[in-house]
């Protein structure tokens, strides 16, 4: 597996951040999962304003209720490929519209992310490297991923070939894997109730958000 380990400083000038909000979340039973609430606002304000500091622009995937979307003041973007075809589908056309050379993605339902966030991704982001993809310590955060926008015609023909899996789409390419260890929390995703609920609870009790 390739992987970068020396550390260097990327202006966030170069990176726009691309917050998912575009799936179907079948585990929360099919809701629009980007509008449920945390408190009083919804995971993907939550997301947007977590990533925003740290990129020069963040746009949102979406695909269902874009003018409720539109009011958190950040380009909307919908899947060009039908079908709710999965995070890559939001990627390649996020990768469309944005004016820098990189990339990076979020997840909407990840209301912990850190601030060091982009800045740890971006340390792996060396010459020799197409793609970094997100590593918390235990096991690869593959939709936490930071991608050369030049890589758009190379994921569109893996999609338009039927290609949906994200790492078989990563091999193709130089990646390396950033430690994101040290913010594991980011990692953190709301998929269920359950999970929203105890998510509640930990913003309640940390006093944040």
């Amino acid at each position: 597996m390739p992987e970068s380990q020396s550390k260097q400083s990327m202006d966030k000038a170069d990176i726009t951040g691309l917050v998912l909000a575009g799936g179907r979340a079948r585990r929360m039973g099919g809701i629009d999962k980007g509008l449920v609430k945390i408190q009083d606002r919804t995971m993907c304000e939550i997301a947007v304003e977590l990533l925003r500091p740290q990129v020069m622009e963040v746009l949102v995937n979406a695909n269902r209720n874009k003018d409720v979307y539109a009011q958190l003041g950040c380009k909307i973007v919908e899947d060009e490929l039908d079908g709710f075809l999965g995070p890559l589908a939001g990627l390649v056309s996020g990768m469309k519209i944005a004016s820098t050379s990189w990339i990076i993605t979020a997840p909407c339902d990840c209301p912990f992310l850190s601030e060091q966030y982009v800045s740890q991704m971006a340390a792996y982001a060396k010459s020799d490297v197409d793609i970094v993809v997100a590593f918390d310590g235990k096991r690869m955060q593959p939709t936490f991923m930071m991608v050369r926008c030049e890589l758009r015609d190379s994921l569109l023909d893996f999609l338009n070939s039927g290609g949906r899996k994200i790492d078989l789409w990563f091999i193709q390419h130089r990646y390396a894997t950033a430690d994101c260890s040290s913010i594991s929390e980011s990692f953190v995703n709301i998929n269920t109730p359950e999970e929203k609920d105890a998510a509640e609870l930990r913003v309640a009790g940390n006093g944040k958000q």
